[in-house]
Order: structure tokens, then C-alpha cells, then sequence
């Protein structure tokens, strides 16, 4: 049971009662243990703890000591690479390793091109290898001019408008001096390379905007130690702003004040307690005015939701220098690494609608925060490479709290070397600061802003952060691209983006990481907001979760709208499948009809040639019966013919075989075909006179007067004649071969 004294205050420096353990999560979450009393349970536990949450190495993290880990990583020079030639219109071309090892990459257009310059990160250590300049600065003018930037900080390119040739480009402050008079003509003319021409060559030069990310008197300040602001009248076409963000430590201070006000006016305490029974019985403090007043007031001395809005005003007022006057802006606080990062990728994110997808917002999240060196270990408080004493090389970062004293002096021209290593920290707690915690804050406040223009919901940047914090993932280990490159972690450890992609796969589009309301086509252009709409609110699914969890429902609306959408997305399903089937039965409908029909038409046929075959056998008939014959049908479609004669005779026998002309003319033998009819005689002896030359003589059309036949053969009874087939089949007499002459007149 936890248990704390209500009247003590609450103070963050404040050593907690002896009995109490509390924890203080990166999340916004606060836990209090409390133990029995003369037990040594709370030193055990905040031992082990602290092994735990402060490891002296890197490799007793998590993501390293889990073991192998499912979702694999791919090397993330490639992916910066590939939003390189994005950048550059080169988006057909793909990068892989043999392609870096190689050293292909180099390629350009007509304003940029990428150099390999610190492709071992000789000329600057948190930079990547791989940097966009301009096209008309050569190799030896960039060493030049990294020696006049603290940390060789040197202004590169981060963005660049396709259409008008503006460009996002950051660096870390000037070495002026106390005075303000030292001077790089190579920093010079870099910067002025950022200014190209607004229409061709002829065009006049674009506007060119410094943006410091500082309040003025804190860079006056860094002068007395090396650093300063650059003057606008050593750069050409330039205006210099300057933003007024506080440094990394009145962040984090922010943080906790604003994370005590939440659990002490919370619906839930870390101590158990209801805030409805606090203060006598309201949080509020019993319902008196001037207490809630102060209260509220408490928020506002947390200074977060300021802070808040000052990030996001620097950002819109620079995506509107861009989009509405094309000029060009160079953006830089002290190191250029944390106010600096947040200011160029927010601004970005507000430019270009590709870094509203799943897919874009990783590519922006490695480029800025990751490849351009944010130092995500000493701001999480995790432990660096440079501090692993059973790391077998030591990496060197100098601090970022404003000390210059082992930056790299000015260089003779055409002089260049590597910043000299500075001794690694004793403890970096003091340079934790919720840096990226306070950008992706930003984010949510666009997302509520424009819930149509994001392709992502509240819960993935919730998800994203707690995966970045919980160690699990090595993507934000270390403190640039060169430590997590020497360390192994891409190789080693899981990758977070595979992650959360596995996690969107498994469920679609109804994914809690798809927003329900992405409208691509509504806002397709850059995201330009007038001040009047960056008024912040707390993010209540990220800060107010734990103190507030009924509160914190904010999403509970889009999780409704989520299982609309998800029945919606069955019902149409459903009706798909309604409407296949019902194409397929009246296919089958189709092929039924056009069946029926063929076998009408082969019924109507058939009745035809059987009414046909009707009437040619009545005529055989009556043909056979006027010769005094008798028929008789069998059941086989044949019959025989009885001729009447001489009683001493026997009967002689036709035999009728049903024939069916073929396509070539000729006759054959067919069951089903009664088109055709012969008779034969059968007789063993022929003699002129019988009955057979009776019907010869009565019915030959070529017999002539004086009794002689004109058939070709002669004696066509006797071999059969079929002349009387043919009175029942003309065709069959179109296939004869007749002389002429037969049909000459007498």
C-alpha cells in the first residue's frame, strides 16, 4: 500500500519519505512503492532498479541482451540515400550497399548535388556520410567552410522545393566571437549558394532567411565563448530572425513541472489517492475560486503548452517564407541538433505532404533527427558508445550545455581536421531533455489542427514513442550515425519501423495506426497555419493517460468511428461478394438461354427433316404401291418390297437403305438421314419380260417408241435400276452422268 503524507509538499528535489520508492517514467507516468517499515525492501528494490534503468553499457540494454530479434533492419544509409535522390528528382534510382561501398551515389541536379565528403565521418562526427549541397561549391570550399560552424556543424541541405528551387537547409551557429567580426568567405559563399535564381539563370537571386532558433541574448551570449549569429551584412540577400526558444534544460524542467501538476490534479494519484478527495474533498481545493485559479495557474508556470507554441509558430513562419515567397531558409540554434532539428523537420512536415504518410514520416524522422546526429542517447539518458568501458573504441561528443572549449578552431584556408576528442561524461542526466517528445507534441497538434491531411492517427505517434523509449528497438541508440554504424545496433538489435509496420499488416487499413479521416486530396499542398490557430491543448492521449485515464479518451470518438468504418468495410465486402454471385448466376442464366436456344433451334430442325423424311416416304410408298407392290416398314428404318406378278414367282425383295449426302456430293450410309431412298431387286434370274420390265417399260422417262432403253448401261433392271429412287430424290438425279443425246428430240 502506497501512503503519502498529504502535508507534504510536493516538490521534485524533495527527498521522498523513507518508506515511499517512487518512479518516475520517460512517459508521463509516476509510481509509488511504499515498504513496511525497518526492512531494507526499498534498497533492494531501488537497487536493482537503478542497474536496470541506468546500465554502465550500452550492450546491457535491452534491445541487445533480448537476443535476436524477428524484425530485422535494413541498413539505414540506404533509406537516407533513397530520400536523397527523392529529394533530387532521382526517385528511379534505388540505393543499396554495393552502391555505397562503391561510392555511386553522387548524384546531382541542376541546383544540388550529394557529396561523399564525409563518408567516414572524418569532417564532421554526428553528420551522415552522405550530404546535399550546392551544385556550384566544390569539395575544397565545404572542408573550408565546416571549420567556421561549432561542432563542424557546416549549413547543408535538408530540403528542397522541386518546383521552385527553395531550400530548407541547417547548420549549427557561426564562430564569430565576442565581437561579432570573424568572418569565412567559403561559409559565405556556401550560404550564398542556397539563394539560386528564381527563374533561370537570369533571374534575380531568392530571398535568403537565417533562422535562429535562440532567444537574441542567448546568442550574444555564446559569442564570450566562441560561438554568436551570423550579420546580415556579411551574407548576401539574407535577413536574420531569431525564434526565442529556450535551450534544452528549461525543457526539461517544463517536463516536470508539468508532469507533477498532472499527478497532483489528476483523477488518479501515484499515492492512491483520488484527487476528488484532496484538499478537502475537491482538487480544486474544497471549490474555493482563487484555488482553482492557482491551479490552473500551476499549468501555465509549467511553461510546456509555450513552449509548445513557440516550436510550432517558428515552424509555420518558416513553411510560409517558403511557400509563399520561394526563398530559401537556413536554420540553426547552438549545435544545430535540437531546437534546430525540431524547426527543420516540423517545417518540412508542413511542406511536404509525402512526410504526412507512414512511409514519409520515417524517412523525416532518419534523416533529421537520426542521421543529422539529435543526441538521442544523452537526451533519453541512456548510456553512449564513447561511455561502454567494454567498448574497444572510444567515441568522443563534446556537451552540448554551451562550452566551445574543445570546438575546432579556424582553419587556415584550405586546411582541414577533425574535432579534437573531448573526455566523455561522468553522467549525462543533466543534458536529458524531452526534445523529440516535444516535436512529436507538435505533431499531435497538427494532426488536431488538419485530421484530414495525416495518413497516421494519435495512437501511432503514442505507440511510436513508448516504442522509442522502452529500449526494445536499437533505431535511437547512440548519439549519431556514427556511433550506432560502430556499435552494430542496425545489424544487432530489432528495428522499431518493422515493428509497426508488422502491426499495421496484421490488421489493414482498420488499423488504430490509420487515421480514419485521411483525405490526401483535401490538403495536397503544403499546411500553412495562421497564428490564431496554434493555440496548443495538452495531449491527452500521451499526457493525460495515467493521471486522467477517463479524460485521456479523447480518441474514443475516432474509436467509434473506427468500428463504423470496420462494419462499413464488411458490409461493402459483403455486397462484393453479393454482386460476384449475382454476376455469375446471370452468366450462368446467359449460357442456360443461349443452351435452350441452340436446342430449340435443333429441335425445330430435327421436326423438319422428320416432316421432310414423313413426306419423301409417303411418296416412296405410294411410288412402290402404284406398281402393285406391297411395303413393309421394320423397326430399323428399313423395308421390304413385295412385288405382285406371277403367282409361281416368289416375291422378290427391295431393301431401302437411308443415305446422307456428305460435303463433297457423295452418298453414304446413314441412320438418322431418311433424305435419300434406293430400292434393289434382288433375283437370281432376269428375263425381259418380268415384272420388273413391266414397270421399266411403264415408268422409264428414257425408254424410247420403239421399246429400245436409252440408259447408259442398257439392262438397268436387271442390275438394279434406280430410277424410281430418283422420282423420290432429284438431287440424286443432279449427280448422274447423262449423255446429251438421250435428251435430243425424236
Amino acid at each position: 500500500m502506497a501512503v503519502r503524507l498529504q502535508s507534504a509538499p510536493r516538490q521534485h528535489d524533495k527527498t521522498p519519505s523513507r518508506r515511499l520508492l517512487q518512479v518516475v517514467g520517460k512517459d508521463m507516468r509516476i509510481i509509488v512503492f511504499g515498504f513496511r517499515p525497518r526492512t531494507k525492501q526499498r534498497r533492494a528494490v531501488f537497487d536493482a532498479l537503478l542497474r536496470c534503468t541506468k546500465p554502465a553499457s550500452l550492450w546491457d540494454l535491452y534491445a541487445f541482451a533480448s537476443g535476436p530479434s524477428k524484425f530485422t533492419n535494413t541498413n539505414p544509409k540506404v533509406r537516407l540515400l533513397n530520400e536523397y535522390f527523392r529529394l533530387l528528382g532521382k526517385g528511379s534510382y534505388r540505393a543499396s550497399m554495393s552502391m555505397i561501398e562503391k561510392g555511386l551515389f553522387l548524384l546531382s541536379n541542376d541546383l544540388w548535388r550529394i557529396t561523399s565528403l564525409n563518408s567516414n565521418h572524418t569532417m564532421c562526427q554526428t553528420y551522415p556520410f552522405a550530404l546535399i549541397v550546392p551544385k556550384g561549391i566544390s569539395d575544397e570550399e565545404v572542408i573550408q567552410a565546416s571549420t567556421f560552424r561549432a561542432r563542424c556543424r557546416l549549413p547543408v541541405v535538408s530540403w528542397c522545393d522541386p518546383g521552385t528551387g527553395a531550400v530548407l537547409a541547417r547548420s549549427s551557429q557561426p564562430l564569430v566571437g565576442l565581437m561579432m567580426n570573424m568572418r569565412s568567405n567559403a561559409d559565405e559563399k556556401l550560404v550564398a549558394g542556397l539563394c539560386t535564381h528564381l527563374s533561370g539563370v537570369s533571374g534575380p537571386r531568392r530571398k535568403l532567411y537565417i533562422a535562429d532558433a535562440r532567444p537574441r541574448k542567448n546568442a550574444l551570449a555564446n559569442g564570450a565563448m566562441g560561438g554568436g549569429s551570423e550579420s546580415s551584412s556579411n551574407y548576401f540577400q539574407s535577413e536574420i530572425v531569431f525564434f526565442g526558444i529556450d535551450n534544452i534544460h528549461t525543457m526539461r524542467d517544463s517536463l516536470a513541472r508539468l508532469r507533477d501538476y498532472l499527478d497532483t490534479h489528476g483523477a488518479t494519484s501515484s499515492d492512491g489517492m483520488s484527487s476528488f478527495l484532496r484538499h478537502g474533498g475537491w482538487s480544486w481545493g474544497g471549490g474555493n475560486l482563487s484555488s482553482m485559479s492557482a491551479s490552473v495557474s500551476t499549468l501555465g508556470d509549467s511553461g510546456w503548452l509555450i513552449h509548445i507554441q513557440n516550436v510550432l509558430a517558428g515552424s509555420a513562419w518558416i513553411a510560409a517564407r517558403v511557400a509563399l515567397e520561394s526563398a530559401s531558409v537556413l536554420i540553426h540554434c547552438s549545435d544545430g541538433w535540437d531546437r534546430t532539428t525540431q524547426l527543420v523537420s516540423l517545417a518540412s512536415l508542413l511542406l511536404d505532404p509525402y512526410y504526412r504518410t507512414f512511409t514519409g514520416f520515417q524517412a523525416l524522422v532518419e534523416k533529421d533527427w537520426l542521421a543529422f546526429g539529435h543526441p538521442f542517447s544523452e537526451r533519453t539518458g541512456m548510456p553512449t558508445v564513447s561511455g561502454s568501458g567494454s567498448n574497444p573504441f572510444e567515441l568522443s561528443r563534446q556537451s552540448s550545455a554551451g562550452s566551445f572549449s574543445s570546438s575546432p578552431g579556424r582553419q587556415s584556408s584550405g586546411s582541414f581536421t577533425s574535432q579534437a576528442p573531448s573526455p566523455p561524461h561522468a553522467q549525462n542526466s543533466n543534458n536529458c531533455s524531452p526534445i523529440f517528445l516535444q516535436w512529436i507534441d507538435c505533431v499531435s497538434q497538427l494532426l488536431r489542427i488538419y485530421p484530414f491531411a495525416f495518413e497516421f492517427s494519435s495512437d501511432f505517434l503514442v505507440d511510436f514513442l513508448d516504442c522509442m523509449l522502452s529500449c526494445r528497438f536499437g533505431n535511437f541508440f547512440g548519439n549519431s550515425e556514427k556511433e550506432r554504424q560502430q556499435s552494430g545496433v542496425s545489424e544487432v538489435c530489432g528495428c522499431l519501423w518493422a515493428y509497426l509496420g508488422d502491426l499495421r499488416a496484421s490488421e489493414g487499413s482498420s488499423h488504430v495506426h490509420f487515421n480514419l479521416f485521411y483525405d490526401p486530396s483535401k490538403h495536397g499542398g503544403p499546411l500553412l497555419p495562421p497564428a490564431a490557430a496554434l493555440a496548443p491543448t495538452l495531449w491527452p492521449q500521451f499526457h493525460l493517460r495515467w493521471a486522467c485515464p477517463s479524460e485521456a479518451q479523447a480518441g474514443e470518438l475516432e474509436s467509434q468511428c473506427r468500428k463504423m468504418a470496420i462494419k462499413f468495410s464488411e458490409l461493402q465486402k459483403a455486397k462484393e461478394v453479393a454482386e460476384r454471385k449475382a454476376k455469375e448466376v446471370a452468366v450462368a442464366m446467359e449460357s442456360l438461354n443461349a443452351e435452350l436456344r441452340n436446342e430449340k433451334q435443333l429441335n425445330s430442325s430435327a421436326m423438319n427433316l422428320a416432316k421432310r423424311a414423313s413426306k419423301e416416304s409417303e411418296a416412296i410408298k405410294r411410288a412402290v404401291e402404284s406398281m402393285g407392290c406391297k411395303v413393309h416398314f421394320s423397326s430399323t428404318g428399313d423395308f421390304t418390297v413385295g412385288i405382285e406378278g406371277n403367282p409361281a414367282d416368289a416375291p422378290k425383295k427391295f431393301t431401302s437403305t437411308p443415305l446422307k449426302r456428305e460435303l463433297d456430293g457423295t452418298l453414304h450410309h446413314d441412320e438418322k438421314s431418311d433424305l435419300s431412298v434406293s430400292i434393289t431387286v434382288m433375283a437370281e434370274d432376269v428375263i425381259p419380260k418380268n415384272p420388273i420390265g413391266q414397270v421399266c417399260e411403264t415408268l422409264c422417262p428414257l425408254r424410247g417408241r420403239d421399246g429400245v432403253c436409252r440408259w447408259p448401261d442398257a439392262g438397268c433392271a436387271q442390275l438394279g435400276s434406280q430410277f424410281i429412287g430418283l422420282k423420290a430424290n432429284f438431287d440424286a438425279f443432279d449427280k448422274l452422268s447423262i449423255y446429251d443425246s438421250y435428251f435430243q428430240s425424236e
